[in-house]
């Protein structure tokens, strides 16, 4: 793994590594410079003097592990590159040895008859780099156009909770497909702006995403605020229309005849100058009104969200103090009838014991029953009553 990050590359007098069937178009820029994203470590630069030693070139060993930012995936859809007016004759091993001191290329794809391809390279950083190194070098007499190709998969997401972050982002839209890119939109002071961006790694996932969110309602917190997804519009804000790539037509021509200037008052131009600045001035009035009504509109909704939240609340209370109510009467019930059935069950065995007492009872052995008869003997008060029976007797008998 360590040696695939590894990457010889040669330091030699000569003004560019460029071959020599290749050379820089003059048209383009001099002394371009690789855009470097933050946290990347650009190339050491080597003085003339140290360039050789003798008469043999250097080797200077780059890690392209360092232009890669920590966490960062590798081979998305943001680091294709799109090439234009290509020769028609150039192979594939050769558009790929145009961009071999960039890393390796997992994706290769030309088209000979139209004079395009496209390309994608390990980071972000090396293709911003191979872009401003090879963008208008000629290539057998044509100048090739070297751009960041279109992103096909990427989605808007608006009404987004401030308490949303990247991360959350990511998660909640990885049940479609695999994400390659969350991000949500912040303001110049790291403010959220409700708005934000993810890029799919493939246009099904993006699809089944828009369709999803559109039939139904995502909610990515505690709060019934759903997101509304949107396919992004794609826009080159870095390169933009240069003047060579400009269609020179005969409208071209005649409007710039004339270079740029303020328009002098009291001449024709001015007036409809004027005119003109009237009608955007009266767009962006109706612009700020409908923002308002926008912004009170919502207030109001989140106003009237949160009554009903309030009111929900106090009703799912309310439903759930009633479950809890049932049950208890429920469970009173249950311990009454149980109290219930162990009475039942203590009189059937009071009334089993008895009727066995009973039982015993009856079975005893008559001579048992006759025996205290038998063998009675009196005691001192039988003897007191029987002198009192005898002296009441002889007394009758006196009479």
């Amino acid at each position: 793994m360590a040696n695939r990050n590894l990457k010889h590359v040669n330091i030699q007098n000569s003004p560019s590594p460029i071959p020599q069937h290749q050379k820089r178009n003059t048209d383009s820029p001099m002394d371009r410079r690789p855009n470097m994203e933050e946290g990347a470590q650009p190339p050491s630069v080597v003085s003339p003097e140290a360039e050789r030693i003798g008469d043999e070139p250097m080797e200077m060993t780059l890690d392209l592990k360092s232009f890669r930012r920590p966490g960062e995936k590798t081979f998305t859809q943001r680091c294709r590159l799109f090439v234009g007016n290509l020769p028609t004759d150039i192979t594939e091993v050769d558009f790929k040895k145009l961009f071999s001191k960039y890393g390796e290329a997992n994706e290769v794809f030309i088209n000979r008859d139209r004079g395009f391809g496209f390309i994608r390279l390990e980071t972000r950083t090396l293709a911003e780099i191979a872009k401003a190194e090879l963008d208008g070098i000629v290539l057998k007499n044509r100048p090739i156009r070297v751009r960041f190709a279109t992103h096909g998969a990427a989605l808007t997401i608006r009404n987004l909770s401030p308490v949303v972050s990247n991360e959350l982002l990511d998660q909640a839209f990885s049940q479609f497909g695999p994400v390659e890119r969350a991000i949500v939109q912040v303001d110049d002071r790291g403010r959220p702006t409700g708005k934000g961006f993810v890029e799919f790694a493939n246009k099904p996932a993006a699809r089944k995403a828009l369709d999803r969110c559109n039939d139904g309602a995502l909610l990515l917190t505690t709060s019934p605020r759903p997101v509304v997804v949107e396919l992004t519009d794609q826009f080159d804000e870095e390169d933009g229309l240069p003047e060579k790539v400009l269609q020179k037509s005969a409208q071209y021509h005649k409007e710039r005849e004339q270079t740029p200037r303020f328009a002098q008052p009291g001449t024709f131009e001015f007036e409809y100058s004027s005119r003109w600045k009237a009608l955007d001035e009266m767009e962006k009035q109706q612009r700020d009104q409908v923002d308002r009504n926008i912004r009170e509109a919502r207030e109001k909704l989140e106003t009237e969200m949160e009554a009903a939240k309030h009111e929900h609340q106090l009703m799912m209370m309310r439903q759930d103090l009633m479950r809890r109510q049932e049950e208890l009467r429920r469970l009173e019930e249950l311990r009454n009838q149980e109290l219930q059935k162990r009475k039942q069950i203590e009189m059937r065995h009071e009334e089993e014991r008895r009727r066995r007492e009973e039982e015993m009872m009856r079975h005893r052995d008559p001579d048992d029953m006759r025996r205290p008869q038998d063998g009675f003997k009196p005691n001192f008060m039988d003897n007191i009553v029987d002198h009192e029976c005898r002296a009441a007797g002889k007394s009758c008998f006196c009479r």
